[in-house]
């Protein structure tokens, strides 16, 4: 079966700042850890947006909600990836902020400490249809359902995409926080939703499954198209309870594991605008998250071409 292709992306989720400390061995407590220590532009939907300009897709444009302190500096990160941000300054919040710790010992998994900040401060008020001209496709952080506000967003911006037949697509974000939320509650959320990202360990919660491939068929049921992230096993693509196909994982020498699954996300998603299969663009998203893991951040080098990214447009909450 064929998939939509063309028109712009449109990603809804967060933008933070992300504190990155690559240290070797354990943490060592009570007293200095030597580490590497980085301050990056990062977020879950931020991430996918770049990834998915890098990889191809001309028109991506981002809704996100930052604070005063880091607008102008994530707007210009932004643009410099080749993303239209429409940047939402919180009146009363930061900007979001993640220290990233990365153990280069360790095949560099990481430990997140999360503040969301403004992040998780998108509110249906900072919706407008308008926003879904053009667009082929819209793609929603799983974060956003992590709190009310971004919930009734979600809602908002769900019937409408549905509404002009616009698919929908939605990453899990967070095991961790998927845990609190509740695998029921996530479901009856995410529902209308046409594509789900989720990583193995996020499909298992989801499902109650110990085995991935059991677990992305399962959620298949639930959701048309499912997606499952696998890590050095690649990913698996399941429909209708069935798993269809599976993507290869890419051979790659980590050096930060961070927004390997945003890289992922956005490869697929800009594969699927050119026309592609869901095998071919998971083959795609394959290939990017073995380029993200053997880079320090969860982002794509800025574009280097000499070409000039497209205006930032940005508006300010009252």
């Amino acid at each position: 079966m064929g998939v939509p292709s063309g028109g712009a992306l449109l990603v809804v989720g967060d933008v933070v700042t992300d504190v990155v400390a690559r240290h070797r061995g354990p943490l060592a407590s009570g007293t200095d850890t030597a580490a590497e220590i980085r301050t990056l532009p990062g977020g879950a939907g931020a991430n996918v947006a770049c990834w998915a300009a890098h990889w191809g897709c001309a028109d991506v444009r981002l809704l996100g909600r930052v604070g005063a302190d880091a607008a102008a500096w994530h707007e210009r990160e932004l643009t410099a990836c080749g993303v239209r941000p429409r940047l939402v300054v919180d009146p009363g919040a930061p900007t979001g902020t993640v220290i990233c710790l990365v153990d280069a010992d360790a095949a560099a998994e990481r430990t997140f400490l999360t503040d969301s900040g403004a992040s998780l401060r998108l509110e249906p008020d900072d919706w407008s249809d308008a926003l879904l001209v053009g667009v082929g496709r819209l793609h929603l952080s799983g974060y956003l359902l992590f709190s009310e506000s971004g919930r009734a967003l979600v809602r908002t911006a769900v019937t409408a995409a549905r509404a002009r037949g616009v698919p929908v697509s939605l990453d899990p974000a967070s095991a961790g926080f998927l845990a609190d939320l509740g695998a029921d509650r996530f479901l009856a959320l995410v529902e209308g939703v046409d594509v789900l990202l989720p990583s193995r360990d996020e499909a298992c919660l989801l499902t109650g499954l110990p085995d991935g491939v059991a677990a992305a068929a399962e959620l298949s049921r639930r959701v048309p198209l499912v997606v499952a992230k696998q890590g050095a096993l690649g990913a698996l693509v399941a429909r209708n309870g069935v798993v269809l196909s599976r993507a290869p994982a890419v051979p790659a020498t980590p050096r930060d594991t961070t927004g390997a699954g945003d890289a992922f996300t956005g490869a697929f998603l800009a594969a699927l605008l050119t026309g592609a299969e869901p095998g071919a663009a998971a083959s795609e998203g394959c290939r990017a998250g073995a380029r993200a893991v053997e880079r320090v951040g969860g982002r794509p080098p800025a574009l280097g071409d000499g070409s000039t990214p497209t205006t930032a447009d940005s508006v300010r909450a009252g």
